[in-house]
C-alpha cells in the first residue's frame, strides 16, 4: 500500500481520537488510586524491581495504558511521576503505529529513573521521547526473578506488565511523555 495514501487516514483517526482522549481523562483521585493498585501488581509480580524501584530518584507510574489498532495503532495512559514517595506530577504516554496489527490490550508501565541526571533530563524537556530523549532499558526477569544484572545498571528502566505478570517482547520506543495539568 502506498504511504502518501495512508498518511490522510492516519491524520483523520489521530484527530478523531482527541476528543475521545479528553473525555476519557481520568480525574487525580481515579489515576492516584490507580496508581497505588499498578504498583501493589509491580511489588507483586517482582521482588528484584521493587528493590530497583526504592533505589530510584523517580518512578513514572501509568497504571493503565490501553494499547489498540486495526492497521493503524495508538496507545494512551495517564499516570503520574513519583519523586521520593510523594506525586510530584502527572503525565500522559501516547503513541501511534503502522503495520500489522489488530485487537486491543491493556498494561501498566513503569519507568524508572535511577540517577538524578536523567530524572532532571526529563522534568525539564517539553515533551520526552522514549528512545530519543533517553533510552529505555526494558526489565526481563531471569532464573529466581532476578532481572537481568546488565539492565539493573542502565540509568533509566522500564517494566511492562498486567495483572498476569510482566509481559515481554514490548517496548516504549516513539512513546511521547507529556506533563499535564490535573
Amino acid at each position: 500500500m502506498n504511504l502518501t495514501r495512508l498518511i490522510p487516514s492516519i491524520a483523520l483517526a489521530l484527530t478523531l481520537l482527541m476528543p475521545a482522549q479528553q473525555a476519557l481523562a481520568a480525574s487525580k483521585e481515579e489515576i492516584d488510586a490507580e496508581v497505588k493498585e499498578a504498583i501493589a501488581n509491580f511489588h507483586h509480580a517482582t521482588s528484584a524491581g521493587k528493590e530497583l524501584a526504592s533505589k530510584s530518584r523517580g518512578m513514572l507510574v501509568f497504571p493503565n495504558v490501553i494499547k489498540a489498532g486495526f492497521g493503524i495503532g495508538g496507545e494512551y495512559g495517564e499516570g503520574v511521576l513519583i519523586v521520593d514517595g510523594k506525586t510530584v506530577g502527572y503525565y500522559n504516554i501516547a503513541a501511534a503505529s503502522i503495520g500489522f496489527q489488530l485487537g486491543a490490550q491493556a498494561r501498566s508501565e513503569i519507568i524508572l529513573f535511577m540517577n538524578d541526571k536523567v530524572l532532571n533530563s526529563f522534568r525539564n524537556s517539553e515533551g520526552w521521547k522514549a528512545g530519543v530523549d533517553g533510552s529505555v532499558a526494558l526489565a526481563t526477569l531471569g532464573a529466581g526473578g532476578a532481572i537481568d544484572s546488565n539492565t539493573a545498571r542502565e540509568p533509566i528502566i522500564g517494566f511492562i506488565f498486567s495483572n498476569k505478570g510482566l509481559m515481554f517482547n514490548l517496548s516504549f520506543e516513539g512513546s511521547k511523555i507529556t506533563k499535564i495539568e490535573k
